[in-house]
C-alpha cells in the first residue's frame, strides 16, 4: 500500500503514515489540494509555520502510462493568497511513485533561521541532512554537485537562490532525463514557501523500490493502449505532428496571426517580430546550427508526443532547454524582444536562479512600462534578471512579481489576476480564455481549463473567439482539467487527442481503474473533478476571496485592444455563473 511521508521541520524528524481511506482515490492536484485544505489555515501566513507544502504523484505516475510523470506541488500561494497548486515533468513523478509514496508533506519551520537542509528519500527511509555546501548558488552549480554526491541515478526537485530568499516568483525545480535543472513547477511562488521551510532540495532514489501495483492489469492495458493509440493519431501529438516537430512555440505564429499574442505588456495583440521568435524559426535553428541542438526531445520518461527542445548556441554548444511557447513569450513578444538567442539566455537565467518563466517575463514587461528599461532592450532584460538572481533591493521587488512591481512603480496596465501574471494569450479577443482566468481558484493560469483548444485550434469542436457567453464551456474545462490532467499525473498536452477522440478520453478513465480498482466512467472523473474546485473555492472564500476578486483588471475593460479593437466585455454576471452549479 503506498504512504504518505511527513516531514516536520521544526523538530527535524521523518515519519511514514498510512493513506487515509479519504485520500486513496486520488492523487496529484486532487490530493494537494485536499490536504491543503484539511490541514492548512486558509487565513495563514503562505511563508509563515502554519503553511504546509506537499508534493503529490498523480494516479497513474510510476506506471508505463504514456506522457503521465508529472509532480503536483501545493499549498498556500505567497503570489496569490489563494490556494495552490503547480506541477511539472520531469523524473520527480516516476520515482516518488516507485518508492510506493503518494505524497511528501513538509510542516513546520526550522528553528535555527536561514539553515537550509536536504531531504534524502530511498528504500530505506527518509533522512534530513544539512544543505551546507549547496545553497547561494545557481542551480546549474548546484545540481551537478547533488548528482555527485548522491548519484546521477536520483531525482532532485530543488529551490534556486530566489526561492532561499522567499521572493513570490520562486518556482521549484525538477530535473529532466539528462538531469538539466529545467523543469519547473513555476507557478505561485512555491518555491518560496519550499524556502520558507528549509528545504534546499528532495532527493529521491527509488533504487529497488516496491514501484506502483496495479488492481486490474487488464483494465490497464486496455486504456493504455486507447490513450497510447490517439496520441499517436492526432495531428498535434503524432510523432511527427506539430508539437514533436516545432514544440509548444508552433503556437507563436499561430496566436500571433488570431491577433492574441500579448505584445509590449499586454498593448498590443500582434507582435512585428513574432515569426523570428516562432517555433519554426527554432527548428530551423536547431537544424542550422547542429550539435546538440534538436527538437523532439523528451522531458520526461515516457513522454511518446516530446515536445521538448534542446537550444543551441551558434557553435553548437548547449544553450538551454527548454525554450516553450509560454517562455520565448513572456521574454520575448511581451517585452517586444525577437530574438531567440536573447529568451533563450533569459530562461537559462531563470532555470539557473529558479524563478517562474510567465512571472518574470511579466514582471519585466510591466518594468519595461515603468521605464525602467525599453520595450526591445534584450541587454537590460539581462540586466533586470540579474538584479534577481542577485537579490539586490531592485531584485527583490522585481521578484515578488508583476503585481508587486506595477504597484511599487505606478503602473496601470498591471495584467494579473489574483496577483498571478497572465499567461501567453490575450483574453480580450479570446472570451474563454479570460473567463478561465478570472475565475481559476489559483489566479490567471491557462492550464486551468486549455479553451485555447476549441478557441484557436478547432479541437473539441470549434468555438468563436470573440463570443462573450461561455461560463458553460469554461466550467467545462475547469472540472476537467482538475481532475483528467492534473489529478492523474498526465500532461496536459494529451488533452489535443482526447477531446477529438471518445477513445483516447475512455482510455484515461480505464488507467485509473486499472491502477485503483474501480469502475469509474468519464461522468464520474468530470464530477470529481468540480468537486476539486468546489474545495479550493471554499478555501479561498474562508482566505478572504469573493466574486469581486473573480475579475480581469480594470484597463482591459476599457483599452481595446489591437488588430480586433476589442476590450473584455464578458459581463460579471457570466463571470459568475461559471461556478453556478
Amino acid at each position: 500500500m503506498s504512504k504518505i511521508l511527513r516531514v516536520n521541520m521544526t523538530d527535524l524528524t521523518a515519519r511514514f503514515e498510512d493513506v487515509p481511506e479519504k485520500y486513496r482515490l486520488t492523487g496529484g492536484r486532487g490530493l494537494t489540494s485536499s490536504i491543503t485544505c484539511d490541514e492548512v489555515p486558509p487565513t495563514c501566513h503562505p511563508l509563515g509555520p502554519n503553511n504546509k507544502i506537499t508534493f503529490a504523484v498523480g494516479i497513474v505516475a510510476g506506471t508505463s502510462a504514456p506522457t503521465s510523470g508529472r509532480i503536483s506541488i501545493g499549498g498556500k500561494s505567497p503570489l496569490t493568497g489563494t490556494i495552490k497548486e503547480t506541477n511539472s515533468g520531469g523524473m520527480a513523478g516516476q520515482k516518488l511513485a516507485r518508492l510506493g509514496l503518494k505524497a511528501i508533506i513538509v510542516e513546520g519551520q526550522p528553528k535555527e533561521k536561514g539553515k537550509l537542509w536536504l531531504l534524502k528519500v530511498d528504500k530505506a527511509g527518509a533522512q534530513l541532512q544539512p544543505a551546507d555546501g549547496f545553497t547561494s548558488k545557481g542551480l546549474y552549480e548546484t545540481y551537478p554537485m547533488l548528482f555527485k554526491k548522491f548519484s546521477d541515478k536520483v531525482a532532485i526537485i530543488g529551490i534556486g537562490t530566489s526561492g532561499e530568499r522567499l521572493m513570490s516568483m520562486a518556482g521549484i525545480c525538477v530535473n529532466d532525463p539528462e538531469n538539466r535543472p529545467s523543469r519547473y513547477a513555476g507557478r505561485g511562488g512555491m518555491g518560496a514557501v519550499m524556502g520558507s521551510k528549509g528545504l534546499k532540495a528532495i532527493i529521491l532514489d527509488d533504487a529497488g523500490g516496491p514501484g506502483v501495483p496495479i488492481a486490474n492489469k487488464e483494465a490497464f492495458d486496455a486504456g493504455r493502449k486507447k490513450l497510447v493509440a490517439a496520441l499517436r493519431e492526432h495531428d498535434i501529438t503524432k510523432p511527427g505532428g506539430a508539437l514533436n516537430t516545432t514544440g509548444t512555440a508552433t503556437l507563436i505564429n499561430v496566436i500571433d496571426e488570431a491577433g492574441a499574442l500579448p505584445t509590449r505588456n499586454f498593448s498590443d495583440g500582434r507582435f512585428e517580430g513574432a515569426n523570428k521568435i516562432s517555433g519554426e524559426t527554432l527548428k530551423e535553428t536547431c537544424e542550422k546550427r547542429g550539435g546538440v541542438g534538436m527538437v523532439g526531445h523528451s522531458c520526461s520518461p515516457g513522454c511518446i508526443i516530446k515536445c521538448s527542445n534542446v537550444y543551441p548556441r551558434p557553435d553548437g554548444t548547449e544553450h538551454v532547454s527548454v525554450q516553450e511557447y509560454e517562455s520565448i513569450w513572456a521574454l520575448g513578444a511581451n517585452c517586444g524582444i525577437d530574438s531567440l538567442d536573447a529568451t533563450g539566455e533569459l530562461i537559462r537565467l531563470c532555470n539557473d536562479y529558479g524563478v517562474d518563466t510567465i512571472e518574470a517575463g511579466v514582471t519585466i514587461g510591466v518594468a519595461m512600462e515603468a521605464g525602467l528599461a525599453k520595450f526591445g532592450d534584450s541587454q537590460k532584460a539581462i540586466e533586470l534578471m540579474h538584479e534577481i538572481g542577485q537579490g539586490t533591493p531592485l531584485g527583490h521587488i522585481l521578484g515578488s512579481g508583476a503585481a508587486a512591481t506595477a504597484s511599487t512603480f505606478g503602473v496601470v496596465r498591471c495584467p494579473t489576476v489574483k496577483g498571478q501574471a497572465m499567461p501567453a494569450y490575450e483574453p480580450r479577443p479570446i472570451k474563454g480564455i479570460g473567463i478561465i482566468y478570472a475565475t481559476s481558484t489559483m489566479g490567471a493560469d491557462h492550464t486551468a481549463g486549455y479553451t485555447i483548444a476549441p478557441e484557436i485550434l478547432d479541437i473539441g469542436g470549434s468555438v468563436d473567439k470573440l463570443v462573450a457567453e461561455k461560463s458553460a464551456l469554461a466550467r467545462h474545462f475547469l472540472h476537467a482539467t482538475a481532475y483528467l490532467f492534473d489529478s492523474t499525473g498526465h500532461c496536459l498536452f494529451i488533452s489535443f487527442a482526447v477531446l477529438d477522440n471518445p477513445s483516447g478520453l475512455e482510455g484515461v478513465v480505464e488507467e485509473c481503474n486499472g491502477v485503483l480498482g474501480t469502475s469509474w466512467t468519464v461522468d464520474d472523473v468530470l464530477r470529481m473533478g468540480g468537486d476539486i474546485v468546489k474545495k479550493e473555492r471554499a478555501f479561498n472564500k474562508a482566505a478572504g476571496f469573493t466574486s469581486v476578486d473573480d475579475r480581469l483588471p480594470e484597463f482591459m475593460k476599457y483599452e481595446k485592444l489591437p488588430p480586433h479593437n476589442v476590450a473584455f466585455d464578458v459581463p460579471d454576471t457570466e463571470l459568475d455563473k461559471t461556478h453556478d452549479s
